[in-house]
């Protein structure tokens, strides 16, 4: 059986949380979304997934959260084994130069994302992000054809690819 890939949004503003489940939720047929609205809801979250033998293929989390911050929680990812290749963007309009600066040196942030954002930013963002998780991290990823990177995970094919474990 196919290890599922989750995706987790790190959201505390309800209304915020709405509007990116809202902007993503084409992506829940094939990716199951978790939410939480702190760090350590996060963590518990991942640490499910992750014992049932599954993956968190992407987080999506704000900034400025109860307890920890967002910067911190990608930190953390990044320097867990478990969780290094989980794709990280920030979501965040309150986030400084120096935590952003932090995010991608030490998080491998490949993207932030400002509030607000455009509903198209985010599902291209989104698609790429799991794209490139898919294409390293699954062994069959023709199943995701229909909803990620079509064309890439195409050539991915044609060129031998689809052959890692997981």
């Amino acid at each position: 059986m196919e290890k599922k890939i989750f995706i987790l949004v790190v959201e505390d503003e309800p209304e915020v949380l709405d509007s990116i489940m809202r902007d993503i939720s084409d992506f829940e047929a094939f990716f199951p979304i978790e939410m939480a609205d702190t760090a350590e809801e996060a963590r518990e979250l991942i640490r499910e997934i992750l014992d049932r033998d599954d993956q968190v293929g992407l987080i999506l989390c704000d900034h400025v959260l109860p307890g920890d911050n967002g910067v911190e929680l990608l930190v953390e990812m990044q320097k867990s084994e478990e969780t290094r290749k989980t794709r990280k963007v920030l979501i965040t309009g309150q986030a400084g130069l120096k935590e952003t600066v932090r995010a991608v040196n030490e998080a491998e942030l490949r993207h932030y994302i400002a509030k607000p954002w455009e509903k198209e930013e985010l599902i291209s963002i989104v698609t790429e992000m799991l794209t490139d998780y898919v294409l390293e991290n699954v062994r069959q990823p023709l199943r995701f054809m229909q909803i990620l990177d079509g064309e890439r995970i195409a050539e991915f094919i044609r060129k031998g690819g689809g052959l890692t474990d997981n």
